[in-house]
């Protein structure tokens, strides 16, 4: 692997594997990979086509463990209390299929929740007695104000008789990209005796977290978003202490933890039993989960060595992302003249705490009203559909005029737009996109969309 320490901005594009012509602006959606974890998958893929069987009953389980042992670290938890799926909708999925809801209760989500995650929870209502409740709320908000209201969702939920068995919330909020204030949120669960089920999918990689600080119930992290992984991978972290809950993988696979006492059922033995080494029920149960390419998973050895060496370490990443985000959101507001999302309540000189990750939102000058009304200061103010209809076209231009792309969509009473910032990133590439914004955001004031 190339271990060249490399200057953050241009210079770093050389190891990354995009087309010249295209600007990748978006990482916070898929993520990516730089050539040498690339060089290291195909590797692993080799190998494996090379020795099927030596490789999927045996070295796979050698290298499942080097990677365990690697995302742990990074999590600061033990490693029999890490494992591997997918990616975060799968992991919050997969918490949620094992709490086996039963009749009067419910579970928490927030206004922001990750619309997968929202369609795998109406999906479990469909098939369990599970109900949900919502905190309502739209940014900006007092940091102070949303956690009252969590609170007050969970008093108003346990007046009509439920019990409020889970609550499900991010670190980083996908749309908009603001940083929301999980911690806090983790202290309530604790609190009030609630299991906290952590959708953190842009967290590892892009702020630094600590599980034995945190001590959250259930935590699941995607690898391929921040942490330079290939797709998919993502860590699951579960404490001991609710190890006993998760009996299943998604699909259920040969590390089934059944109901009844194990002795008494027939259940067949894996035909994958890994290393001697022993390992608990937990770590069995995703050992293995049906046959599958699990490289990507492999490659976090790799992903960490490509950071440390190539750019720094850990703390050098986040500090130049979370600063080229704040100088890249900053200049497209300026040039926009228009709004970075923050909490409204801030103090001169005070920090975002909104703002304290690797992606911004900002707002376009172009308003949204339902009744009709003129959105103060817009350009222009759109319908709802036509709202809809702007964004899709925005967002299709971007991509087949300009070969980038960045998220456009509403919320409350404006159109916004996501940053993302990255090592491989520079403010001149976000003030660019800013002319580009500002063309389409024209062309949509003038309705040529």
């Amino acid at each position: 692997m190339d271990s060249e320490r490399t200057a953050f901005g241009k210079p770093m594009l050389k190891h990354w594997l995009f087309d010249p012509a295209y600007r990748c602006l978006n990482h916070g959606s898929y993520g990516a990979h730089p050539a040498p974890v690339r060089d290291v998958q195909r590797s692993i893929l080799d190998q494996a086509d090379r020795r099927p069987d030596p490789y999927l009953r045996m070295e796979h389980y050698e290298l499942l463990e080097d990677a365990r042992h690697a995302v742990a670290q990074l999590l600061k938890a033990p490693k029999d209390e890490c494992v591997f799926v997918k990616n975060a909708t799968t992991g919050v999925a997969t918490v949620l299929y094992n709490l086996n809801f039963q009749p009067g209760e419910a579970v928490i989500i927030f206004e922001t929740v990750y619309g997968a995650v929202e369609k795998g929870l109406v999906s479990l209502q469909e098939h369990s007695s599970l109900q949900t409740r919502k905190v309502r709320f739209e940014y900006p908000i007092p940091e102070q104000e949303l956690l009252a209201r969590f609170r007050e969702v969970i008093q108003q939920t346990r007046a009509e008789g439920l019990k409020v068995r889970a609550a499900v919330f991010d670190t980083i909020v996908s749309n908009p990209g603001v940083r929301f204030p999980f911690e806090k949120l983790t202290v309530i669960c604790r609190e009030e005796g609630i299991l906290s089920v952590i959708d953190g999918a842009h967290g590892i990689g892009q702020i630094p977290l600590d599980m034995r600080e945190l001590r959250p119930d259930f935590f699941v992290s995607n690898c391929h978003k921040w942490l330079y992984t290939p797709r998919s991978a993502a860590v699951l972290y579960v404490p001991k202490r609710n190890q006993h809950l998760i009996r299943t993988t998604m699909p259920t696979s040969w590390g089934f933890i059944p109901a009844v006492d194990p002795s008494e059922a027939t259940i067949s033995a894996s035909p994958h039993p890994g290393l001697d080494k022993p390992k608990t029920a937990f770590e069995e149960l995703f050992q293995f989960v049906a046959t599958s390419d699990d490289s990507a998973y492999l490659c976090v050895p790799a992903a960490v060595k490509f950071r440390r060496d190539v750019c720094g370490g850990e703390e050098a990443v986040h500090e130049y992302c979370i600063k080229l985000a704040h100088e890249a959101a900053d200049a497209v507001a300026s040039i926009l003249g228009t709004e970075v999302m923050q909490e409204p309540d801030l103090k001169p000189g005070e920090i975002s705490n909104m703002r304290n990750c690797a992606m911004a939102t900002v707002s376009l000058p172009v308003g949204v009203s339902d009744d009709g009304s003129a959105v103060d200061g817009a350009l222009v103010t759109l319908t709802p559909e036509e709202a809809v209809r702007a964004s899709v076209w925005m967002t299709s231009t971007l991509l087949t005029k300009f070969n980038t792309f960045v998220p456009v969509f509403r919320h409350g009473p404006w159109l916004w737009t996501r940053l993302s910032a990255q090592i491989y990133l520079e403010k001149s590439d976000f003030e660019w996109l800013a002319g580009v914004l500002q063309e389409l955001c024209d062309q949509v004031a003038r309705k040529e969309f």
